[in-house]
């Protein structure tokens, strides 16, 4: 029989990756596709692990080639298929679970061209994130929109993420050019010819970034790839300007913030005799870049613009040197003109003889005023907020103001302010430290049906005044009650600090096992509806009922082997399902637990977690060594947790990988088995002398991931380092 879906994977020397890729395609909960596996020449064992699926399982075939390169691979996948849809995958990269049943659903029910999914990056040093390029195009549900409708689609650059109709293909001869970046081309030529696109929010592809630096879009600094690259987007730009004008700004400003910056870059690694190459390349790429997608940029954007265009090879290579080593643009401190006072230069930047003085002018985007806050702590008689607030290039001296206000709706609430020095990320004491009060009754004041708070910052330096809503760099704020309410800070998709006032939702208050058995209590809002706690995962929900007394007291009993599901969790890479809980059409607000409660079913583990907004999470996972609690001092950091039956603790260590490489260097730390509790110390005088070094915390294989209620004090900095986590795992950072 015809399958409904085929899906292409063409490979080439990935052995080390290939096995769990193969296995995520095979735990797919849509079962009727085929796989055309491609080799491309591999030199490996790459091509042994195809054939031992293509025995394994029927709906796996293998074809093979003289090594030609992706697209033309793809090509030949494409050939071989016989599906009514066709997708792609590299072979390095993981495939959720559910992928193919949203997107082949989603084709379904709207008859669309093509659908396409967010996507998530992923390694062992960070853990699982967004991707950046997807963020915006596939933040929200849109079936059955358009590019033109929808111009963000016009940046999304790949072709793994999407699912498209065989019969939308072959109408309009789509075939991968025997080059890298391959994808763009014949991405955006797609959206364009779609009679409509259908945007899902949810993740539908993993997308490897190697440690080592391997990958292709990884090795971009290498002058094979950048030819491609900009062979690629010169291909772009003229699909633009023959069928889509309407996308030319978009076009153009992401080539110049990305691509070009990228060649730029290859300046500071270029060989001697490759210079006049990358140059020409440059040149090439700029030439074609409409001056309008410049407006309002960067001293340093127009700095690299005009290298490229004069040849300033010199000046192009300081620029490469500067960010190579750290430099941000924004550390350069600026200078007064002497006769138009509202006027500003940047100092420091990089700069050759001849550079035309105006290109150093900072415009009023250079000046940004940014200000965070990098810790919340409640207080008895109010939330306090320390942070960072500073202009870009000017110096935050004495006379400088900064005011601080909690704004609601349009009407603006003055705090308490008090400003302190510290070290900046250039090692200078600066004036750029501050503590806010926002009192608890100025919180009760807030109107009720009001969704939410901010803080904005006020800074004035010299004739410059900035304002800016504060950000928020702590990940897991945690809430406190006022009166009845809860106030509860949260982190805006913008990245803005909000404060929320939480009435009438569902709280959990305790949580215990009992065998295995999860035993969740909380109290009930009067008036709640629902008698049944509901556990929604991405394509199915589980269901256990609610025990309730008196005051709205409830008990849930969660039977954890119903719930544990090992062969096929959610998250491919870290082997996980994140079930969001509800009563009713609520989540549920978690204001009596402050450390996790985990129970154990064979291998695999059921944690009672919070998310970043303080709802009850419950993670089903595998049991590895997972900390729960972090103490750090100026000169050691000691990370503890509890002890899982069959789990390896004899050898944890803070990794460094070196640079280009798998290969890393460990600092072992200090382990010590106590009972049902582990604990690992190491002292910061072992890590060594490395300049920007960023350590990750390692058990065996794999990264340690914390506690979402361990990571409530983080970031944290440390005489030379910073202690954060990123996207749960545990990070070390020389400041």
């Amino acid at each position: 029989m015809i399958p409904r879906l085929s899906i292409v994977v063409p490979f080439y020397d990935v052995e080390r990756y290939f096995g769990p890729c193969l296995d995520s395609l095979a735990r797919q909960t849509f079962r009727d596709f085929e796989v055309v596996l491609v080799d491309d020449g591999s030199r490996d064992g790459s091509a042994a692990i195809a054939r031992e699926w293509c025995e394994r399982d029927s709906r796996f075939q293998l074809i093979s080639q003289e090594n030609r390169g992706m697209g033309p691979a793809r090509n030949a996948g494409i050939q071989r298929a016989r599906g009514e849809y066709l997708t792609f995958v590299d072979s390095d990269d993981l495939v959720p679970r559910h992928a193919y049943e949203l997107l082949v659903g989603s084709l379904d029910r709207t008859s669309s061209s093509l659908a396409g999914g967010n996507a998530r990056r992923f390694n062992n040093t960070s853990g699982v994130r967004q991707s950046y390029v997807h963020r915006i195009a596939y933040g929200a549900d849109r079936p059955a929109t358009h590019v033109l409708e929808w111009p963000d689609l016009a940046i999304d650059r790949m072709v793994w993420n999407k699912v498209y109709r065989r019969t939308f293909w072959d109408q309009f001869g789509y075939e991968f050019p025997a080059m890298r970046y391959e994808d763009w081309p014949v991405a955006l030529k797609a959206h364009l010819d779609a009679v409509t696109v259908d945007c899902l929010a949810a993740p539908t592809y993993y997308w490897r970034e190697r440690e080592s630096g391997e990958s292709v879009t990884q090795l971009k600094f290498q002058f094979g790839n950048l030819e491609d690259r900009v062979r690629s987007a010169g291909m772009i730009l003229d699909m633009v300007d023959r069928r889509a004008p309407e996308l030319r700004w978009k076009v153009h400003r992401h080539l110049a913030m990305i691509d070009l910056a990228t060649v730029v870059q290859a300046f500071g690694s270029a060989p001697e005799h490759e210079l006049e190459a990358v140059l020409a390349l440059g040149r090439r790429l700029t030439g074609r870049l409409d001056p309008e997608a410049l407006v309002g940029s960067s001293a340093i954007e127009r700095l690299e613009y005009h290298g490229l265009q004069s040849g300033d090879v010199e000046l192009l290579q300081r620029i490469a040197r500067y960010r190579a080593d750290g430099g941000r643009p924004a550390r350069a401190p600026a200078e007064r003109h002497p006769v138009l006072p509202w006027r500003y230069r940047a100092l420091g930047l990089p700069d050759t003889p001849g550079t035309p003085a105006d290109l150093h002018r900072l415009s009023r985007r250079d000046l940004t005023l940014r200000a965070a806050a990098t810790e919340l702590v409640w207080e008895p008689d109010a939330l306090v907020v320390t942070g960072t607030a500073a202009i870009d290039h000017l110096p935050a001296v004495e006379d400088s103001t900064l005011r601080i206000a909690l704004l609601a709706g349009l009407r603006e609430t003055p705090l308490t302010v008090q400003r302190h020095l510290l070290t900046d990320s250039a090692g200078q004491r600066r004036l750029i430290g501050f503590t806010a009060r926002v009192p608890r009754e100025a919180l009760a004041a807030m109107p009720a049906k009001r969704e939410a708070v901010r803080l904005i910052a006020t800074m004035r330096s010299g004739p410059v005044r900035r304002r800016s809503l504060l950000l928020m760099q702590m990940q897991y704020p945690v809430g406190d009650r006022i009166g009845d309410d809860w106030f509860q800070p949260a982190k805006a998709s913008d990245g803005r600090l909000l404060l929320r006032r939480m009435r009438g939702e569902p709280e959990l208050t305790a949580a215990a096992t009992d065998g295995d058995v999860l035993v969740l209590t909380g109290r009930l809002p009067s008036g709640a509806t629902g008698s049944e706690l509901v556990l929604a995962r991405a394509a199915r929900e589980l269901r256990a009922p609610l025990e309730t007394g008196p005051g709205g007291v409830f008990t849930v009993r969660v039977p954890v082997a119903e719930v544990v599901d090992a062969t096929s969790p959610d998250d491919p890479f870290l082997d996980r399902t994140v079930l969001i809980p509800k009563i009713g059409d609520a989540l549920i607000l978690v204001t009596g637990l402050s450390t996790a409660v985990s129970a154990q079913q064979g291998d695999r583990l059921l944690t009672v977690a919070r998310s970043p907004g303080q709802y009850l999470n419950l993670i089903e996972m595998p049991a590895r060594v997972t900390a729960a609690r972090i103490h750090a001092g100026d000169r050691s950091v000691t990370v503890e947790g509890p002890r899982w039956a069959g789990v390896d603790y004899g050898r944890i260590v803070w990794r460094r990988f070196l640079p280009n490489s798998d290969d890393a260097v460990d600092a072992v730390c200090r382990v010590t088995l106590d009972g049902d509790r582990w604990s690992a110390r190491v002292n910061l005088d072992d890590l060594g002398p490395a300049q920007d070094a960023d350590w990750t915390l390692f058990a065996a294989d794999h990264a340690v991931q914390a506690e979402s209620f361990a990571l409530t004090g983080l970031p944290r900095a440390l005489d030379r380092y910073r202690l954060y986590a990123r996207a749960g795992t545990l990070h070390l950072e020389t400041n």
